[in-house]
């Protein structure tokens, strides 16, 4: 199935044929004015040096304007094998198409909203026809049953058209046109880059960022220069002070030669104020109850710092190097993401 962008934006237009593998742009005068572009025929040359195939409109109240529109056009220097005319469906449309054909144009009868029309425009030797999805539902009709109709009609009778699905608002429309089978479809910017989107897809891609960033990085790559620590001679308040600066929930408590010989946790602290109040924040952290801390070395990977946290079911860990205190890692490290 080909996949066209729907648009007359420049700069979404580059963006999208970045993709490497559309099939060409499908643009109107609707949205050029909605650009506020004045200079169309400036336009569609600068778009034909961007897109592989341009579908541009050819206006005329008569088969003889419309052909004249197309004529002028081409003089313009596009190239005939990569360039479309769109003309809405009419019976001077239609004739227009027949003329255009013979003469080596490619040609899509667009606009259309029944299956007699795009009888028409089929008989008539239309490279595509064109239905218009969204505007069909907003009016009430069957949109999806005269696209499957008209798919059947080219399956059924070999026409040497391709129905082309336009008029797309959402993405359940691109799924639409996969299950009726249309050849074509046409898409804004907007949809069309949320066509990979999935929450699933998006969890299973996390995890395999966070997976590796665990198996190749070290504990020492995400600390960075801050290191909350605190000799046991301080107070509690100045633990806070120091706690508070970190942002961290702990600080190490070290001795004078920066070993760490205990944390100090706001859980600590909210433990020690329900026992004895408030005052209890002048107390020195040498008059507390310490346990060495759980660490690891700045030199091991994350992987292994999460599994100590795991193992020792406690939130952060202190980062040694050569002993001495260097940082602090906690749950929240490990599931950033680089």
């Amino acid at each position: 199935m080909e996949l066209y962008l729907d648009s007359a934006d420049i700069n979404e237009i580059k963006e999208a044929f970045e993709l490497g593998f559309l099939t060409g742009l499908t643009t109107t005068p609707t949205f050029m004015h909605r650009h506020g572009i004045t200079d169309i025929d400036g336009t569609i040359l600068e778009l034909a040096k961007i897109v592989p195939v341009l579908q541009i409109e050819a206006l005329g109240e008569t088969a003889d304007e419309i052909v004249a529109e197309a004529e002028r056009q081409d003089a313009l220097g596009l190239d005939r094998s990569k360039t479309v005319y769109k003309i809405p469906i009419s019976v001077e449309g239609v004739k227009a198409c027949r003329r255009l054909v013979d003469m080596g144009y490619m040609v899509n009868i667009h606009l259309v909203y029944t299956l007699q029309q795009a009888y028409m425009a089929m008989s008539a030797g239309a490279s595509y026809v064109c239905p218009l999805v969204g505007r069909l539902q907003d009016q009430g009709h069957d949109a999806l049953g005269l696209v499957q109709q008209c798919v059947e009609a080219v399956n059924y009778y070999g026409y040497d058209t391709r129905i082309m699905f336009s008029s797309v608002r959402n993405v359940e429309h691109v799924k639409n046109a996969l299950n009726v089978g249309v050849h074509t479809v046409t898409v804004p910017w907007k949809i069309m880059k949320k066509l990979t989107e999935n929450h699933f897809t998006q969890i299973g891609t996390d995890e395999f960022f966070e997976h590796t960033r665990l198996m190749t990085e070290s504990v020492k790559d995400v600390i960075g220069g801050n290191n909350p620590v605190v000799t046991s001679d301080k107070s509690i308040a100045d633990a806070l002070v120091v706690m508070t600066q970190g942002g961290f929930g702990a600080v190490t408590i070290v001795d004078g030669a920066q070993r760490p010989i205990g944390m100090f946790t706001d859980g600590d602290l909210r433990r020690l104020i329900s026992k004895d109040g408030g005052n209890v924040i002048e107390k020195a952290l040498s008059d507390l109850p310490m346990k060495q801390p759980i660490s690891v070395e700045g030199m091991e990977l994350l992987y292994t710092a999460e599994a100590l946290l795991r193992e020792k079911e406690v939130d952060t860990l202190v980062v040694t190097e050569e002993g001495k205190a260097i940082g602090m890692v906690d749950v929240q490290d490990l599931i950033k993401k680089s």
